[in-house]
This record gives structure tokens, sequence and C-alpha cells, in this order.
């Protein structure tokens, strides 16, 4: 099977607000009239976004996600404050939307430039399907080292990780980063190479997961899990030819990281064979695998139950 099913941390608590979250605009927190265009704040008269010369250093550095699409990952973007963002672009035809208030709204308080293009300037700058008439350009994500994803958390929690193994796709990378926060997972290992980051498309299928998930890049996933495992930290991989039930982890409790492979090469060879315990989700219908972002979240939220009071 691959990481998306087969057949055969942190323990969750109240969240607190996120950082920088503004107060909820009214009707017409931005200033203008019912029915009135909305009118973002502009700094100059330069069209198109803000270039961002990357050096490289930055290039190794950084996992991506200079540029932004998607209301609500704009927003999460703006809302969290972990990074500088340089720019907001809005299409000059969008309806009223309480999220836009809010987004420009945030983009005010911090005081990050706000322009308004037409609808055929504003897509030739985006690159995903459906940016919903919002982008932002951002400073780029900088991974954390590996060795911080390996302490307990501030509340005492043992690490949760997710170890993904040759995911290409954006859009299922998206999606697992997204349950992966959703989840309460501690951390997201990505090998450098071989291996999607993160990318317009990623940003918005992850739906703002990104600006809170702690990530950590590295050369290559079976040394890295020699090192969690010096740490006392059980990987276990996700795959068809698993041994037990992902519904019977003795394991789930403790340090513990979770590997998924691509839909259809699963867990490369070496990663299957350096994993403490090899899992598979039971699959009792005619078909014989999940999605990968599926697979996650059956994966990860079993482990979150496990480690509920």
């Amino acid at each position: 099977m691959s990481a998306a099913g087969g057949k055969g941390g942190r323990k969750p608590g109240p969240r607190s607000s996120k950082p920088g979250q503004a107060r909820k605009p009214g009707p017409n927190s931005t200033g203008r009239g019912k029915g009135q265009p909305r009118q973002p704040r502009r700094r100059d008269g330069q069209r198109g976004t803000t270039p961002i010369r990357k050096t490289d250093e930055d290039r190794r550095e950084s996992l991506g996600g200079e540029q932004i699409e998607g209301r609500h990952a704009v927003r999460e973007l703006l809302m969290a404050g972990t990074r500088r963002t340089r720019e907001v672009i809005l299409a000059s035809d969008l309806d009223h939307a309480p999220i836009l208030d809010d987004i420009i709204d945030l983009a005010d308080e911090a005081k990050v430039t706000l322009r308004e293009l037409s609808r055929s300037k504003f897509e030739s700058l985006t690159r995903t399907e459906g940016s919903q008439g919002v982008l932002a350009m951002a400073q780029p994500i900088r991974p954390t080292p590996l060795e911080e994803l390996l302490e307990s958390d501030h509340d005492g929690a043992p690490p949760f990780l997710l170890l993904l193994d040759g995911i290409t796709d954006p859009g299922n990378l998206g999606a697992v980063l997204r349950t992966a926060e959703c989840a309460g997972v501690s951390g997201v290992v990505l090998p450098r190479h071989r291996a999607a980051h993160v990318t317009p498309t990623v940003a918005k299928a992850a739906a703002g997961a990104v600006e809170h998930l702690r990530m950590a890049v590295v050369a290559g996933l079976p040394a890295a899990m020699k090192t969690l495992t010096k740490r006392g930290i059980w990987t276990v991989g996700l795959d068809a030819g698993g041994d037990r039930s992902v519904f019977d982890l003795p394991v789930a409790d403790e340090p513990v990281a979770l590997l998924l492979g691509a839909e259809g090469p699963g867990l490369s060879r070496l990663v299957r064979e350096r994993c403490d315990t090899v899992a598979s989700i039971p699959m009792l219908g005619v078909l014989d695998s999940l999605n990968v972002s599926n697979a996650a979240a059956v994966a990860c939220y079993e482990i979150t139950r496990r480690r509920m009071p």
C-alpha cells in the first residue's frame, strides 16, 4: 500500500487565540459606505508584485511560501504574524465578504501595503486555480532545526511528528499539513530533495496551517530516523504490508513519528526497513487504498485520540 492506506505528542487541549488576532470587523469596518467599492490603502504606484531577491543561502534554507493565495490562507498569514507580509493584492471585482474585511483590517494593523488590480492583471500574477481574488507576498518560511522538534512541548507532551517520504503532489501535501496542524502534530519533517515544499498550491490547500506548523528539512529521512531512534522516538510507517492495524499501536501515546509515503510508491525501501513498526489502515471495501491526505487524517487522529486524557 502507499501511505494512503491498505488492507490488513501532544495532548490536545484548549487552544488559545491565535497571535495577532484582530477584532471582529463590523459591516463598515473599512470605512466605506454600504455598497461602495473597497478602497485599499496604497503606498506606491508600482504595478505587479514586489520582487523578492533570494540568495543561494535563502534558497537552501527556505521552505518556500513567498506567494500565498486564497482568502483563508492570506488571513491566517496576517493573523499569525510569524513572518513579515510584504504586500496584499486584491482583485478589483470582489463582492463584499466579512473575510475580506478581516484581511483589510489585519493588513492595515500590520502596516502592510494593500493594492487593488483589475481582474485580468490580478490573474496574471496567480499560480493556483482558485486564488479567490486575494494573494499576498511574504518572507519565505524558515525551517525549524530537527533537534528542536525532538523536545517535548511546553506543556510536557511527548513529540508527535509526521515524516513525509517523497510526497510531490502539492495538493496532497497541503491537505496533509492542514490535517497535521488540526490533529496537534508537533512537527513535520520533509526531505530536501524529491518532495514538494511550500508552493502557492500547497499553501492554499493547507488553508493557513503552514503559518503554525514547525517544519524541518533534512537531507534524507533514513538518517533523520536514526536521530529520532537515538532520542527515544518510535518510528511508525504507514503501509499496506503493515503487520498491525493503525488502531492497535501500543506506542501511540509515547514519543512517536508517523511516516507516510507518496501515493503509488508508498514508503521507500530504506525508510520502511528503518521503521520500528509498520502499520496499515484496515480496508473493508472493494478499493484497496485511500488518498494519502485521507490516510494521514485517519492515522493522525487515531494517535491524537489515544493521547487525549
